[in-house]
């Protein structure tokens, strides 16, 4: 048998045998990812918990902030596991939103005593998360898709990854507030609640307007295929997201006064979102897309070198590229 094969066989066997062994690994980092999200998730519970509300289930008293992590988990696999079977991600972004406004209503609902500061940090959650999924979600519906998904959708777990992530993103970030709503210190609103509620609608406001902008950027035909650099996106390359951050360090700090003990490790919360857009699927990301697409544009290299990747700062030079 060896001597009918032809040359070049066992290399092709060779290079199959390891696509096979290379699949394989992935898959196990996909789990392990996705075993690493559960157990984070699982210590903020525990930690938030403490002194929080709780419910009873079938003979046992469960903590409200366990059913708001579990429940995100829940929600997420539920809607991937179609998603999958359709190859579509129409409904990714729809699905995080929808999950922040429900474990916020959750938890003011399964929450005795709740006071102004609760019924506020979940109308925060709800405003803001009705606001980004309404919009996320018609832009993928007008693009029709995303590319970010196209490597990732056909292959299960590593799709899977995706969703278990955002799982953990909506836990995670909603932490601080989910963590103040439950907990059984209630407190009179003082002026570092004020505080946050100004900085909450002033990050909204700047969210807003940002993606207000490139927005009527892009459906300009004249624009098309030129990168936006006017309006709040001459101040910052990324002002929708420096909004997105200074919105959650307001929430943080509106929840943060009835915050104690093993619960402060809740307000983990806002430097989650900066970690996040700042160094793994935010910035980074957008900047090596546009990197790839305008980096010998030396109109763009004009305006990346002259405009703050997120703090604003009055631009130093306008320019026309617009």
């Amino acid at each position: 048998m060896a001597g009918n094969l032809r040359p070049g066989d066992d290399m092709s066997h060779s290079g199959k045998d390891n696509n096979k062994k290379s699949e394989k690994v992935n898959h196990v980092r996909s789990i392990m990812v996705i075993i690493v999200t559960v157990l984070v998730a699982a210590g903020l519970t525990a930690a938030g918990s403490q002194g929080g509300a709780t419910v009873h289930v079938a003979g046992f008293n469960v903590p409200v902030l366990a059913i708001c992590a579990a429940l995100s988990f829940a929600i997420n696999w539920l809607i991937f596991l179609p998603s999958w079977l359709a190859q579509t991600e129409h409904f990714f972004d729809l699905t995080g939103s929808l999950c922040f406004i429900t474990l916020a209503l959750l938890a003011l609902n399964l929450s005795p005593g709740q006071d102004s500061r609760a019924i506020i940090l979940t109308m925060m959650i709800f405003i803001w998360a009705a606001r980004l999924g309404s919009f996320l979600f018609l832009r993928v519906r007008k693009d029709g898709s995303d590319g970010r998904f196209d490597d990732i959708k056909p292959v299960f777990s590593r799709f899977m990854v995706t969703w278990s992530i955002q799982a953990l993103w909506v836990f995670v970030t909603s932490a601080a507030a989910l963590t103040a709503i439950t907990s059984s210190n209630r407190q009179p609103m003082e002026t570092a609640a004020y505080v946050g509620i100004a900085l909450w609608a002033t990050g909204l406001f700047i969210e807003i307007v940002a993606d207000r902008q490139k927005r009527r950027f892009r459906a300009t035909p004249a624009n098309e295929g030129k990168f936006i650099n006017s309006g709040l996106w001459a101040w910052s390359r990324h002002p929708n997201y420096f909004g997105e951050i200074l919105l959650w360090i307001g929430v943080a700090l509106v929840a943060a006064p009835v915050l104690s003990g093993w619960q402060l490790l809740s307000l983990i919360s806002p430097f989650f979102v900066v970690i996040l857009l700042t160094r793994v699927s935010g910035i980074p990301l957008l900047e090596a897309r546009s990197d790839k697409r305008w980096g010998k544009d030396a109109s763009y290299q004009h305006y990346k070198q002259n405009t703050p990747v997120l703090l604003p700062r009055p631009p130093r030079a306008l320019g026309s590229h617009t």
